[in-house]
């Protein structure tokens, strides 16, 4: 799988804390018609745009940690007023090991306002490693190889 740069929004980002992913997507600079309030995207016309959560390092903490990641719009670039449009709940550090993958299949319908990133909420923590690549992506996003 081929990515840009202009797709990836975590690159191997350490997270021990919650926080947003270190790249915010600008759907109107990347040319993508992303509709207007009320009207479903047209990102990835004739093909699904899929978005893959890799670990790079395993989670750690010294308790029960956990890792809710999910996947945001917002009219403005620093996220603020964002809505989540996709999550994955909380997921258990047991489960958050180097290689394990979270993929999206595809991105939900009515992607509609400019910005796009992914935040990582830490419960229990903090975390004393972990880290994460997120990247939109084409294709079957269960072969991705970190």
């Amino acid at each position: 799988m081929i990515l840009s740069q202009q797709q990836i929004m975590s690159d191997k980002q350490e997270v021990t804390a919650s926080a947003l992913s270190t790249n915010v997507i600008d759907l109107k600079k990347a040319g993508v018609p992303y509709g207007a309030v009320g009207l479903e995207s047209d990102m990835g016309k004739g093909e699904p745009v899929g978005l893959l959560i890799s670990v790079n390092k395993d989670v750690l903490a010294a308790g029960s940690a956990t890792v809710e990641i999910a996947l945001e719009v917002s009219d403005n670039e620093d996220m603020s007023s964002s809505t989540v449009v996709y999550s994955t709940g909380a997921v258990a550090k047991a489960d958050l090991v180097k290689g394990y993958k979270i993929p999206f299949r595809t991105l939900p319908v009515g992607v509609n306002k400019q910005y796009l990133a992914v935040r990582y909420t830490v419960a229990t923590g903090p975390l004393t490693a972990g880290e994460f690549t997120a990247a939109l992506t084409n294709g079957d996003n269960g072969s991705w190889n970190t």
